[in-house]
């Protein structure tokens, strides 16, 4: 048994699918765009997903690495120096150490948390609201918000506690379900894996890192304790699918599928913290009914599933060790 699994659990981080409503408005973040409309051009972040792009515009400027600019869990870097009457700061995804292909961390999670350190960095500090930025009020779904969060709460409770932060993460909320899998609208699903639908990259070793598979907990005995079915999620940042989409949920394997939790996977592998996901299938993705109609339909009755799931899940985890579940 490795040391991981003989420790028990007393720290839980549980994230709900939908990202927390804003908690600030559009218009304060338009406020403090427009503060600062007059003030020279003294600093500029610019974001580049590949290092092959960046090398050449690096070593033309003479910019040096700094290898303290990012949390060291994150495969981000950044290379800093002037030029003229700026200071510049160039960040580059880095490669990829979760799935390991060494790829570059192309696509939206890894470019939207690298973004938003490196900006809180040169900020040195800043609310981290979360404000929804489109200004239709509407719960920050998808795998950048959901990726950004996790990453976040989780350094929070590593630096802001006794510095062993989190020993699992849990992620609870609605699905679709596959039929050809045994789903039913209602049912509680744990996940045993993870894996992208949408991230096609057709050459390697993108093509594996596209689809960025990542392995959930063991939660058998948990999942026969409560009366769970188990499989695979899928992720995806849209509802509804086409013909491609659901070649690759096929390909997956896929029982479930959602809009954060491969997000979610990620940046919990980039902290050593093992996760599992829960949900409630609300539509049936191999039926024969729009999904929008279906999963509005049925949304109040999975999240009282999810309410009554929840808590068992909870009583169950906490005070086990990891190989107890």
């Amino acid at each position: 048994m490795t040391a991981i699994g003989h420790r028990h659990f007393v720290r839980l981080a549980v994230v709900l699918a939908s990202t927390a409503s804003a908690k600030f408005s559009t218009a304060s973040a338009m406020s403090a765009a427009a503060s600062s409309s007059s003030r020279a051009i003294k600093s500029v972040a610019v974001s580049i997903a590949m290092e092959a792009e960046a090398s050449p515009f690096v070593k033309h400027l003479g910019l040096t690495a700094d290898d303290d600019f990012f949390p060291p869990e994150v495969p981000f870097r950044a290379f800093r120096g002037s030029h003229g009457e700026c200071q510049l700061t160039v960040v580059t995804s880095g490669k990829d150490g979760v799935y390991g292909t060494g790829a570059d961390n192309v696509g939206t999670v890894s470019a939207g948390l690298m973004t938003f350190l490196a900006l809180q960095k040169l900020k040195n500090g800043g609310d981290g609201s979360g404000a929804d930025l489109y200004g239709t009020g509407a719960d920050n779904v998808g795998t950048v918000s959901a990726g950004l969060m996790t990453f976040l709460a989780l350094q929070k409770l590593k630096n802001g506690g006794d510095g062993s932060g989190a020993d699992l993460l849990i992620n609870a909320g609605t699905s679709g379900g596959f039929k050809s899998k045994g789903a039913a609208v209602g049912d509680v699903f744990l996940t045993t894996d993870v894996a992208n639908h949408d991230r096609r990259i057709p050459f390697p070793p993108f093509d594996v890192y596209g689809i960025g598979k990542v392995e959930s907990a063991p939660v058998a005995k948990l999942a026969e304790e409560i009366g769970a079915k188990t499989g695979t999620c899928t992720t995806g940042n849209s509802i509804d699918k086409h013909d491609w989409d659901q070649r690759h949920m096929e390909e997956n394997g896929a029982a479930v599928k959602d809009m954060e939790y491969a997000a979610i996977a990620w940046s919990a592998e980039l902290n050593g913290v093992p996760h599992f996901g829960v949900k409630v299938v609300t539509d049936i993705v191999d039926g024969n009914r729009p999904t929008d109609e279906e999963f509005l339909e049925n949304l109040h009755t999975a999240a009282e599933s999810l309410q009554g799931a929840l808590p068992k899940v909870i009583d169950y985890v906490c005070g086990k060790a990891h190989d107890e579940l």
